[in-house]
């Protein structure tokens, strides 16, 4: 489960913006997570409410998150298609000279403060 080790990473530097905005509660953090990279939104959530609990700045913030659709991209017809139902073969011509345009991505989008 690396979502834990993801969580650390988050922790870390949220609570680095806070301390450089003299922040002293955070109230919500919003992630952007892409709907293919391998994290699993329920176990980040456990983590995360595990590791809050840690920080004091932290304590009470609520996780948000914002999925991220995977789509690909057909290098021969030029179209973009939903990744996860058609994969790497692209529906509008068969195409396998396909590759992943967004949804693996992994971002800390906003921030909220008390």
């Amino acid at each position: 489960m690396h979502e834990l080790g993801v969580v650390f990473y988050v922790v870390r530097d949220v609570k680095q913006v806070a301390e450089e905005n003299a922040v002293e509660k955070v109230s919500a953090v919003k992630l952007q997570i892409g709907e293919v990279s391998g994290i699993v939104h329920e176990y980040l959530t456990d983590c995360w409410n595990w590791a809050r609990k840690k920080e004091p700045v932290m304590e009470e913030a609520e996780l948000k998150i914002e999925q991220i659709d995977a789509v690909s991209f057909c290098e021969d017809c030029q179209g973009e298609y939903p990744t996860v139902q058609y994969a790497k073969v692209c529906p509008h011509c068969g195409s396998e000279r396909t590759y992943l345009k967004r949804g693996n991505e992994f971002l800390i989008k906003e921030i909220e403060v008390l």
